[in-house]
């Protein structure tokens, strides 16, 4: 058994036996103070729950693991951050208090994606648009041809059967972006107009634009991700929907815009990556909006844990090397914004720390999200890979 002792006046945790103090030092637990171990609230649970710990106050009083967690129940998301440092716990692995980190680690890295540049000849072609179907409708068969063939913008014939059909389709985030660039001209319709009914119709249009405009000005092609679940999908520069042989092109990654303003339940946005990973495409977060310093106040982080990893002869721990991640503890049924997921993932940038984002489900069973900065030459917005991972 270990002894926890609870200071009523401090609402504090201590540890004062000798053997016991030992114990859960050598296990990298709390910090000493005036000869004792003092413990954080996510620890004394831990220890309670699963390391055969007993809680008495001064009196003698005996504490359940119900009466300790009710002390600190008012603490934000506590449940989310005791489940989620258990998990990590219980796979043998260290997880300290976000407040400790120091300085910058240096163990995040910053992929760096291909840049490019779209070029467009000069040309103009006629189209009609259709409000309610958000979709534009080329009937020159040359123009629309030359439109799918040579830059992909569009379906000309039927999809995967291109030879089907002399008409070509354009989605609303392609007509805008060839009208914006000079190389659509709407007989029925204005730019403005075109906007006003995506506006209406589809929920922060103009974020999800900016990010459509700032993959296809760099050459990359963007389309639809509607079958998995996500935004768009996306095509290396130099893509081609011409089949080669008897095979067609593959997209491997799928873009999903999460707005500054948008505010997401985790469950929903977890299944998004988890059907892309299911088709073995790469997710990738999009923030839309130039990137902006974000204050971070080390003593305050808005990170719950530091957490340490495997290496080849054993686990890293706090007396041998650094940490690896700052883990973001959530749950299922709680909402995420995007403006506070931006903020999160700027303060991992400052630490030099990838997130792990840690999700624990209605049944505790906890979900884990490893989250690395994209870099595409040019650009001024956030990008991001969201890989399903086991510790």
């Amino acid at each position: 058994m270990i002894k926890l002792e609870l200071d009523r006046k401090k609402n504090e945790m201590r540890v004062r036996e000798p053997a016991d103090v030992t114990s859960l030092q050598n296990g990298f637990y709390g910090w000493m103070e005036h000869g004792e171990l003092i413990l954080a609230p996510e620890e004394v649970l831990y220890i309670m729950d699963i390391r055969n710990g007993r809680c008495f106050d001064e009196a003698g009083n005996t504490y359940t693991f119900n009466d300790v967690a009710s002390l600190f129940s008012k603490n934000k998301k506590f449940l989310a951050r005791y489940l989620t440092y258990k998990d990590w716990r219980d796979k043998g692995l260290i997880a300290r208090y976000a407040n400790e980190a120091e300085g910058c680690y240096g163990r995040s890295s910053v992929k760096k994606y291909k840049g490019g540049k779209l070029e467009l000849d000069k040309f103009a072609v006629d189209g009609v648009f259709f409000e309610d179907d958000l979709l534009t409708i080329i009937d020159d068969e040359a123009a629309g041809r030359g439109l799918y063939e040579q830059y992909w913008f569009g379906q000309f014939g039927t999809y995967k059967a291109a030879h089907r059909g002399r008409i070509a389709k354009l989605d609303i985030f392609e007509t805008v972006f060839l009208v914006t660039q000079g190389r659509l001209h709407l007989k029925n319709a204005t730019l403005d107009d075109v906007k006003k009914a995506a506006r209406e119709r589809i929920k922060y249009f103009d974020d999800m634009y900016a990010v459509y405009e700032d993959w296809r000005l760099r050459g990359y092609v963007v389309k639809t991700g509607f079958k998995f679940g996500t935004h768009f999908r996306i095509y290396f520069p130099g893509a081609s929907p011409i089949r080669e042989g008897e095979e067609w092109v593959h997209s491997r990654h799928v873009v999903h815009v999460f707005s500054r303003k948008n505010k997401l339940l985790i469950s929903e946005w977890a299944r998004a990556i988890r059907v892309a990973h299911s088709v073995k495409k790469t997710f990738i977060l999009a923030i839309p909006g130039k990137k902006e310093k974000i204050k971070v106040n080390p003593k305050k982080p808005r990170l719950d844990f530091l957490l340490y990893h495997r290496k080849k002869d054993g686990i890293e721990t706090p007396k041998t090397g650094a940490p690896r991640y700052l883990m973001y503890s959530l749950t299922e049924d709680e909402y995420i914004g995007g403006e506070e997921l931006a903020k999160a993932l700027e303060e991992c940038k400052y630490f030099g720390l990838e997130m792990m984002m840690a999700i624990s489900d209605r049944e505790s069973s906890v979900t884990y999200y490893l989250i690395k900065e994209i870099s595409i030459p040019g650009s001024d917005y956030n990008y991001y890979e969201i890989e399903w991972t086991q510790p």
